[in-house]
C-alpha cells in the first residue's frame, strides 16, 4: 500500500528495526531511574556498546558475541558510574555527563581501526509460512532476535517491577533509600544492579546500531539517541509500555522522514534528520500535558545520593 510515494508496509516493518537502540536504552534507564539513580550518561554507555560490538563482530565473525560484548561493555561503564556515584558520592549529573564525554571519546579512538569495515551480517528469525502473511508476515514476522528481545525484556521489567519481590524493593529503593535501608535492603548493591542492567541495555542498544541499523562504525553514530532514550523515560513516567510507545514513535518518524528522502521530497535534509528528535519530544509533552492526571511522579529519591550511615 502506498501512499503518497511512500510504503505504508514497509514503513510499519522499519520503524520495529528503527526503534530497537531506543528502547533498549530507555528500557534499561528507566529501571535505573526506578532504583533511585539518574545516568545521563546513556548516549557514552550506548556509544561503547557500538564500537565494543561492532569491534567484537568482525575479529570473532559471531555477530551474537558483538551484542553480548556490546552489552557488556555498556554494563561495564554503568559500574563505573556506580562507583562514583554511589561509592565515592560524587553528583550524578556531573558524572553522567563526563561518562558520555569519556564514552564518546573513547569510542572514537577505539573505533578509528574499524572505519569502511562491514560487520558479519545479522539473520533474521525464519518464521516459515508466518512470514509470507499478507501485511502481518512483513510487519510482525521480518525481524532479528534483538528486535524480539527488546520487545520481551519491556513486558518482563513491566511484569518484575510490578508484580515480583525484586521489583518492590527496587521501587522501595528508589522511593525512600533511607527507609528502605533501615528495613534491611541493601541499598548501595541495589543501586549497582539497576545500573549495570541498565548500561547492559544501553550497550546493546548501541551494538544493535553498528552492527544492524547501520551496519558500519561511524564515529559520534549514536547521534543523539542516549538522550532521546533519557527523555522518553521521563515523559512516559516511568512507565514501561508508554517507554515502549515513546521508543516506537521516535523510530516511526525516523522511518519515515529516510522514506521521505528516498521518495524525492523537496525537503532538507537537515530538517528531515532533525525531525524525529523535535516531533518524539513535542508529542510527548503534548501527551504528558493531556493525562497530566495520570501521570506517576518520578521516584522520591532520584538523584539523591545514599548516605550509609544516615
Amino acid at each position: 500500500m502506498i501512499v503518497g510515494g511512500i510504503d505504508i508496509i514497509t514503513l510499519t516493518a522499519t520503524l520495529m528495526g528503527a526503534s530497537t537502540p531506543v528502547l533498549l536504552a530507555a528500557t534499561g534507564e528507566l529501571v535505573a531511574e526506578k532504583s533511585g539513580v539518574l545516568n545521563l550518561g546513556v548516549e557514552g554507555m550506548m556509544i561503547m556498546g557500538a564500537v565494543a560490538g561492532f569491534a567484537a563482530a568482525v575479529a570473532t565473525g559471531s555477530p551474537v558475541l558483538g551484542f553480548l560484548m556490546g552489552a557488556i561493555a555498556g554494563a561495564l561503564l554503568a559500574t563505573l558510574f556506580a562507583f562514583l556515584t554511589q561509592k565515592l558520592l560524587s553528583n550524578q549529573v556531573a558524572t553522567g555527563l563526563a561518562l558520555t564525554l569519556f564514552g564518546l571519546g573513547l569510542s572514537a579512538l577505539i573505533g578509528k581501526g574499524y572505519e569502511g569495515v562491514r560487520p558479519p551480517p545479522t539473520a533474521k528469525i525464519d518464521f516459515g509460512p508466518l512470514s509470507d502473511i499478507p501485511v502481518l508476515g512483513r510487519i510482525l514476522f521480518s525481524h532479528d532476535w534483538i528486535v524480539y528481545l527488546s520487545l520481551i525484556l519491556v513486558a518482563v521489567v513491566w511484569y518484575v517491577l510490578r508484580s515480583t519481590r525484586a521489583g518492590l524493593i527496587l521501587r522501595a529503593v528508589g522511593e525512600s533509600h533511607d527507609a528502605a535501608h533501615a528495613l534491611g535492603y541493601r541499598v548501595v548493591a541495589v543501586r549497582f544492579a539497576a545500573l549495570a542492567f541498565g548500561g547492559a541495555l544501553a550497550g546493546l542498544g548501541g551494538a544493535y546500531l553498528s552492527l544492524v541499523r547501520v551496519p558500519q562504525w561511524t564515529e559520534g553514530m549514536t547521534a543523539g539517541a542516549g538522550w532521546i532514550a533519557l527523555a522518553i523515560v521521563v515523559f512516559a513516567s516511568w512507565r514501561p509500555w508508554r517507554v515502549l510507545l515513546g521508543a516506537y514513535l521516535f523510530g516511526g518518524i525516523t522511518a519515515l522522514q529516510l522514506q521521505l528522502q528516498a521518495a524525492g521530497y523537496a525537503i532538507p535534509v537537515h530538517i528531515l534528520s532533525m525531525a524525529p528528535y523535535v516531533i518524539t519530544i513535542v508529542v510527548l509533552v503534548i501527551l504528558s500535558a493531556i493525562h497530566r492526571h495520570g501521570v506517576q511522579a518520578a521516584p522520591a529519591s532520584l538523584g539523591k545520593s545514599f548516605h550509609a550511615s544516615s
